[in-house]
């Protein structure tokens, strides 16, 4: 069984949470962690202090991670998806990879 947890930014659905919780996976929004305003730096500190993959499509998260700062991975997702493709790519990424192969590593949706 994986142990990848994932944060998703505010750009990404609620909804996307809730499905990925209801597979059993674990799933926390910017908003339930408080930090719906906060930097995309203060976003990649506290998903790397709390071992949580970003869900993200800003770009942003890439500039970071080729300026080398340390993260615990990124599921980026490359385009719009709708919610139900968007879990499916997810639990995908959640039952093929460990969060060890996740530590500093984008994966593209």
């Amino acid at each position: 069984m994986s142990d990848i947890r994932f944060y998703l930014d505010e750009h990404i659905a609620g909804a996307v949470a809730k499905g990925l919780k209801s597979r059993g996976i674990e799933a926390l929004t910017c908003i339930e962690a408080g930090m719906r305003t906060a930097s995309d730096i203060a976003h990649i500190e506290f998903a790397y202090i709390n071992k949580y993959v970003i869900v993200t499509c800003d770009n942003d998260f890439l500039r970071l991670h080729s300026e080398g700062k340390p993260h615990a991975g990124i599921a980026f997702a490359t385009r719009p998806f709708a919610i139900g493709e968007f879990i499916r790519k997810l639990q995908v990424l959640h039952q093929s990879l460990r969060m060890k192969d996740m530590e500093n590593h984008i994966e593209f949706l």
